[in-house]
């Protein structure tokens, strides 16, 4: 695997918000995020802390509609630049799963960063919401993250009762499995696939 840094920023505009994401894949966990939604930056917080990412972002969205717009086109931002920060993907391990629990709550989350995007996501009915933010949009973030990281990811919620602790185990689970999935395996000489591409 290529010594160089794996790093990555984009810059997403729309009608309807603007994104600043920078995100090294080979950081310290060093997070600092604004994007109008205080529980959505808290989430991302844990990608990077858990993941051992640094990662910054910066979104101005239409919060005076709702909330969709802006998590929607962060979680894309930040698909994509785990994407382009991979490159070919060359020497990594590619797979990572992770068990996370939080108190009462635990998540299993399995990565495949295979170059096609598909979702396979389980949780319970929760309230719907927890503060300002709609609970109903955390399986939506997973399927814009997914389509523009191009990878497999089934997210499983095996136990819990409370909302937030169902919803950040998801992601310090989802983080933990990206952390193993991108890292360099030294047995792996190339792109880690018997196609010779992801």
């Amino acid at each position: 695997m290529s010594r160089d840094v794996r790093r990555a920023r984009v810059r997403r505009a729309t009608s309807e918000s603007e994104v600043d994401l920078d995100l090294t894949l080979d950081g310290t966990g060093h997070t600092d995020i604004d994007t109008g939604v205080p529980f959505f930056d808290h989430m991302l917080s844990q990608i990077g802390r858990h993941g051992g990412f640094d990662l910054i972002v910066r979104t101005q969205g239409d919060l005076a509609i709702d909330d969709h717009h802006t998590i929607e086109d962060t979680s894309l931002a930040l698909g994509q630049a785990v994407r382009e920060a991979l490159g070919d993907k060359s020497g990594i391990r590619r797979f990572g799963d992770a068990t996370v629990p939080l108190d009462e709550a635990l998540a299993c989350a399995v990565v495949d960063l295979s170059g096609r995007p598909y979702l396979v996501h389980t949780e319970p009915v929760l309230p719907p919401s927890i503060g300002t933010y709609d609970t109903s949009l955390t399986r939506h973030i997973l399927e814009s993250f997914t389509a523009t990281a191009q990878c497999t990811l089934h997210l499983r919620v095996l136990a819990g009762r409370n909302a937030h602790h169902i919803v950040e185990a998801q992601f310090k689970a989802l983080a933990r499995a990206l952390r193993e999935a991108v890292s360099a395996d030294p047995r792996i000489v190339g792109i880690p696939s018997t196609k010779g591409a992801l």
